[in-house]
């Protein structure tokens, strides 16, 4: 029994043995796979926790493009409130006052240049001669077809006068019948009611009387009707006629509008034409200009074309003078981007003034007013005054900020918003700051 005991206690002893030893082995294997599991997600960890630190540079973090520019190399101006004078200067081009252009009203063959280019002529002095075989050729026509209506008016107006004279013959013949049968008539009626005529007799009388009476008022309708046809008819072949005579007399008259002759006192210009050359009813062969007076004739932006309007002044310096314009016509149309306009002198005009000359125009488009202004500068030209670098306080840095601008001239710019007196800005070309937020400026 004991050895049993002993045998059973050794026996068993084995076996607890061999389940700890099992158990602890276990725990290692589930311990192992617990940390293998885990270390399968330290990857997503790590993206998470660099996507949370990105996003919080993001947020906070000052990531602005800076770029490092040479003080020299950019303009600073000031930003004041003062005086904004509302003008634009252009230059103008001193031009005739009145330009007349030379265009034949007859065309034919250049025969002789009286005057030349340059000439100082007057009205209804002869410029060009012409010359034109069809023309003089419609001229013998309509002197020919003339004659022809005059002798045919003649011949008509003879036949008629013939007509009428037959026809009052006519007339007096039916007048005398029948006042002959009108006194037989009365006489055969005091023998018929004395009974020393026949009823028959009587009665033919009557009947003839009332024939011829009937007759003479047949007759005097149609003479009336004749007469008033026929002054209908006169008077047709007269108006014709006289049609004809005026078509004559403008026939002749385009004779001699082949001489052309200056319209204006004033400068020939220009003549092109050369002798022997065929030149077209109302074609452009020269101009004159009228000297009595000049104009200045400017070429401005298209963005100014809403506020210049007839009235406005301008004024230009000539010497140690200054000279006052007005504008006098605005052409509505727009060529390239710019338009044109005509200005007049108002007052005294430049001694020895010349066609062709240049003024430079100071044209005023509104009254002086208090705004912001900045100095104009070749940033305009990347921005469209959209935006500007601004100093900060201690003007080494630039930041980008929106502004709005409103009028300028040949000096400033208008700012409406965006900027306050006393700050500084750069206002020179933005072509090399690219995108760039931030400016650092290196002194």
């Amino acid at each position: 029994m004991e050895r049993r005991a002993e045998n059973g206690v050794n026996s068993s002893y084995p076996e607890s043995r061999m389940s700890s030893t099992k158990l602890n082995d276990m725990d290692k294997i589930i311990e192992k796979t617990k940390a293998q599991q885990l270390k399968k997600y330290w990857p997503w960890i790590g993206v998470g926790c660099l996507v949370f630190g990105v996003s919080l540079w993001l947020i906070f973090g000052n990531h602005a493009s800076t770029l490092k520019v040479n003080a020299n190399d950019v303009t600073m101006s000031e930003v004041t409130k003062a005086e904004f004078k509302d003008y634009v200067r252009t230059n103008g081009q001193v031009l005739p006052i009145q330009v007349v252009q030379i265009s034949p009203e007859e065309g034919g063959i250049v025969m002789e240049k009286v005057v030349e280019e340059g000439t100082h002529v007057k009205k209804g002095d002869v410029i060009v001669r012409l010359s034109n075989s069809n023309l003089d050729l419609q001229i013998l026509n309509a002197e020919a077809e003339l004659a022809e209506k005059q002798n045919l008016l003649r011949n008509t107006q003879v036949a008629m006068q013939q007509d009428r004279l037959n026809n009052q013959t006519e007339q007096a013949q039916l007048d005398m019948d029948t006042q002959r049968k009108q006194r037989t008539f009365e006489q055969n009626k005091r023998l018929y009611k004395e009974k020393l005529i026949s009823r028959e007799d009587y009665l033919k009388s009557q009947e003839d009387y009332q024939l011829a009476a009937k007759k003479r008022s047949l007759i005097s309708k149609r003479l009336k009707q004749d007469s008033l046809y026929r002054t209908t008819q006169m008077d047709q072949m007269e108006d014709n006629l006289q049609n004809m005579r005026k078509n004559v007399v403008l026939v002749r008259q385009r004779k001699g509008k082949l001489e052309v002759r200056s319209a204006i006192d004033g400068e020939l210009g220009l003549l092109d034409v050369e002798l022997g050359q065929s030149i077209q009813p109302g074609q452009k062969i020269g101009q004159l200009n009228d000297l009595s007076d000049y104009k200045v004739q400017a070429q401005l932006d298209e963005h100014y074309i809403d506020r210049v309007r007839q009235g406005l002044t301008a004024t230009f310096t000539r010497g140690d003078k200054q000279y006052k314009l007005q504008v006098r016509k605005v052409y509505p149309e727009v060529r390239e981007g710019k338009f044109r306009c005509d200005f007049v002198f108002k007052g005294e005009r430049p001694e020895n003034i010349r066609t062709g000359q240049t003024y430079y125009i100071d044209l005023e488009l509104g009254q002086p007013e208090q705004a912001v202004i900045i100095p104009r500068g070749t940033f305009f030209q990347t921005t469209g005054g959209q935006w500007i670098f601004v100093l900060d306080k201690s003007g080494s840095k630039a930041y980008r900020r929106n502004i709005r601008i409103g009028r300028q001239n040949p000096q400033f710019y208008e700012v409406l918003e965006g900027l306050e007196p006393g700050e500084r800005v750069v206002t020179s070309g933005y072509e090399a700051f690219k995108d760039n937020e931030v400016l650092v400026i290196n002194n």
